[in-house]
């Protein structure tokens, strides 16, 4: 009975350590970030501002919005193109898993000291919802959050 019951409690240890390890392992956000992402809807604070495809859009230029992050050796880089149509260039960071940070951006964009930031708010292998920390000067001070995809 004793054997059984070793048997029994070997066989659930193994089966258990089996399962834990064929976990697919998640790549880091840094990884599964850098990639060249257009708009798909961007608010403007509370408001829908554009929608990929809509016909009433507010800000139809925004479907020349393009953020391009490189991650090549460690080097974080970044091309910006703005509702504008102003590009932007620099480097990127992370602040944990949750905040992007654009810097050392050329030209600057208005009123930012060249250093925009973003909270992630979500990040999947085709889908980053982006909520700016700071208004937006272009925007009429608004808090904007893009809602980007990696076609």
């Amino acid at each position: 009975m004793k054997k059984s019951y070793s048997l029994l409690w070997c066989t659930i240890l193994v089966l258990t350590l089996v399962a834990s390890g064929c976990k697919k392992k998640v790549k880091p956000v840094s990884e599964r970030i850098a990639k060249a992402w257009t708009a798909e809807s961007v608010k403007h604070g509370n408001d829908v501002a554009y929608t990929r495809g809509g016909s009433a859009n507010q800000f139809p230029a925004y479907s020349g919005f393009r953020l391009t992050l490189t991650n090549a050796s460690g080097a974080k880089t970044v091309s910006f193109t703005d509702v504008d149509g102003t590009t932007f260039t620099g480097n990127w960071d992370l602040d944990g898993d949750s905040k992007l940070i654009l810097k050392d951006l050329t030209p600057p964009p208005t009123a930012s000291g060249g250093t925009l930031e973003f909270t992630i708010t979500s990040l999947d292998d085709a889908k980053l919802v982006l909520t700016r920390l700071k208004s937006s000067p272009k925007t009429g001070g608004t808090i904007n959050e893009y809602t980007l995809t990696n076609p």
